[in-house]
């Protein structure tokens, strides 16, 4: 193999090497785990392997489970239709944050969907849907506090529609969990204001510092309405 064929290949396999690429793996893995255990649309399962399960978060204090549902998918369908939005999605914002920004925001994102999940719905639930609902966060903030960058504005424009649209289809199908989805929105939207992205001059530290202290606010607030509509 010839020296040009080496460094093509070299900056593929680099050019794979993101984050979003890394989470897709991993909610593969785990997929394919799940369905050898018994089935991934097995409640048994689900729960097994670190669904959102409002009684084991309260009554054992399993609060990893704000996260380990972002990397677990309810059948088949659900897999694919989310893998294919963050490798396209979150491949193109990864290059626009940068990696270690994307992968504290999809995180933090995926966690303020549980949580509000947590709060609203006494229902198992799993899926990076929470996360992903993150990334128009990310979208709807670089395109209204940056809209002075032509691309930022274009972004906005191009996946408000596809926004509105995912809106809709979680308020009225009855499967599909429009608290985890609301609640990444908001997380995504906070989470970036506090990150922004690569070469931002412009957002004060103030600011990210009050957007900061608003995360933690809503977090704690959606903590304990859970456990008060546990209690109930």
């Amino acid at each position: 193999m010839n020296y040009w064929k080496k460094e093509r290949y070299k900056r593929t396999i680099l050019q794979h090497l993101t984050v979003a690429n890394l989470f897709l793996l991993i909610q593969i893995i785990m997929f394919i785990i799940m369905t050898l255990s018994g089935g991934s649309t097995n409640p048994g399962v689900l729960v097994y392997f670190g669904a959102k399960y409002n009684p084991f978060i309260i009554a054992f204090h399993q609060y990893w489970r704000f996260i380990t549902p972002i990397f677990l998918h309810i059948g088949l369908e659900h897999l694919v239709m989310n893998s294919i939005f963050l490798y396209f999605l979150g491949n193109q914002l990864e290059s626009i944050v940068g990696h270690g920004r994307f992968f504290v925001i999809y995180l933090l994102s995926g966690i303020m969907g549980n949580i509000a999940s947590f709060a609203f719905s006494p229902s198992i639930s799993a899926g990076a849907s929470t996360s992903l609902f993150g990334l128009f966060g990310i979208i709807l903030y670089l395109s209204t506090k940056h809209k002075y960058i032509y691309f930022f504005r274009e972004l906005g424009m191009q996946y408000k529609a596809l926004l509105i649209m995912n809106l809709l289809s979680s308020l009225f199908l009855s499967r599909v969990d429009v608290y985890g989805h609301l609640g990444g929105l908001v997380g995504g939207y906070i989470a970036t204001a506090v990150f922004t992205f690569r070469g931002d001059g412009v957002t004060k530290i103030y600011e990210r510092i009050l957007f900061g202290i608003a995360y933690i606010i809503v977090f704690i607030l959606l903590f304990f309405i859970g456990i008060k509509q546990f209690l109930l």
